[in-house]
């Protein structure tokens, strides 16, 4: 995998993730990948082709490739190029949400399926295969992901399908992705991997092993909180993809025109956005670490992180994201977010607002979530001004 040396704003260097198949960097890729047409490569920004139905030739055929705006339509189709070109796989496919794509991914299995899902998971997509899934026919293991023997300990004969989050959202744990595909494939299930929180800038699952990735695009691949989708990639086409894209067509949960088009307008600024969030979420970490008002900071790149060297060795960072927890208790943690001036108190990450959010309030009275627990999602502001803002909400 070649590689090239970029700078964040906290000064660090890291390697570029460059695709072996292709000799440009990703940064290049992801601008040539924001502009290119369907049509016409002489207009800088590609159009949005609004309509939902395409007219057939005289002799009954689709010669401009599109019939029907559900089953395909050129700004998704745009989006979807560019997503399987930047995590290195074969096709990608493009949803109505980050969560439609995963419930696309559990739908085509069967009824008697089991599956194995790291516990600590996305708590939507949890609340999805409990009150959904299960009582639907499908068999879910719950396991600790960040422990490659209690995912073998998971697996059964009627194992389809593993399916791990790295890092974790809000607690962010670390999975082992080669390891845990190792494990999948020797049972004969496949690895699927939420790719979220990294990116492909940061992160390439398909590279290390994983089958598929999963992604809500809402989040830093469209990057400026305007923009719902998610999406689906796969290392390679067989059976399972096809089933996936037979679900895209005739179940509908679909981005509409103009999502797919503000998603692949964020990819222009994707690499740049992401190296500089993660540096400066990483900066802010070890700030909070020596912070006497804070029991703990979770972040993959503090060598306190009990899964600092995974981290290292799979990632080339772990992106806007963190979680620490205050010295007290849940009314602690809220008075906190209520002091901070810049941080927004609000749902999401990757835009270039940073946010805050006191997670188990949001996840209601079944969270695992701590209490005293806030989750950070690093913006585009300058680093020094966050940090004296969490300072004085601290204080």
């Amino acid at each position: 995998m070649s590689s090239e040396s970029k700078t964040g704003p906290a000064g660090a260097t890291e390697p570029a993730v460059a695709d072996e198949r292709n000799p440009q960097s990703i940064a290049t890729r992801a601008v040539r990948a924001a502009s290119s047409l369907h049509g016409d490569e002489r207009s800088i920004a590609p159009p949005i082709y609004l309509s939902t139905t395409f007219e057939r030739d005289a002799e009954g055929e689709y010669s401009g490739g599109f019939n029907y705006a559900r089953d395909d339509n050129p700004n998704r189709q745009m989006l979807e190029r560019a997503l399987a070109d930047l995590e290195g796989g074969a096709e990608a496919a493009a949803f109505a949400s980050g969560l439609a794509a995963t419930m696309t991914v559990f739908q085509a299995l069967r009824p008697g399926d089991h599956a194995v899902v790291a516990q600590d998971s996305y708590y939507g997509v949890r609340a999805m295969l409990d009150e959904v899934f299960v009582p639907w026919g499908l068999a879910i293991t719950y396991a600790d992901c960040s422990d490659l023997r209690a995912i073998e300990a998971a697996m059964c004969p009627a194992t389809q399908l593993v399916f791990i989050e790295t890092p974790s959202n809000p607690m962010m744990r670390v999975t082992d992705i080669a390891g845990a595909a190792t494990i999948a494939h020797a049972a004969g299930a496949v690895l699927v991997c939420d790719n979220t929180l990294p990116t492909p800038v940061l992160q390439q699952p398909l590279a290390l092993g994983a089958d598929l990735v999963v992604h809500a695009t809402t989040k830093a691949l469209s990057g400026n909180h305007d923009a719902m989708g998610g999406a689906i990639v796969t290392a390679r086409t067989g059976e399972l993809w096809q089933r996936i894209r037979t679900q895209q067509k005739v179940c509908g949960a679909i981005p509409s025109p103009f999502a797919s088009w503000l998603t692949l307008r964020g990819f222009s600024s994707l690499v740049q956005r992401v190296r500089w969030q993660n540096e400066s979420a990483l900066a802010i970490a070890r700030f909070l670490a020596s912070h006497p008002a804070v029991r703990e900071v979770l972040h993959p790149g503090l060598p306190t992180h009990s899964a600092h060297a995974v981290a290292a060795r799979q990632t080339f960072g772990t992106g806007g994201l963190f979680s620490f927890r205050v010295n007290g208790n849940a009314e602690d943690a809220l008075r906190v977010a209520a002091h901070l001036r810049l941080f927004r108190r609000a749902t999401s990450f990757g835009g270039p607002d940073s946010l805050v959010e006191h997670r188990a309030s949001v996840e209601g009275p079944n969270t695992k979530t701590p209490d005293d627990l806030l989750r950070l999602a690093i913006g585009l502001e300058e680093t020094v001004d966050l940090i004296a803002d969490l300072d004085h909400a601290l204080a």
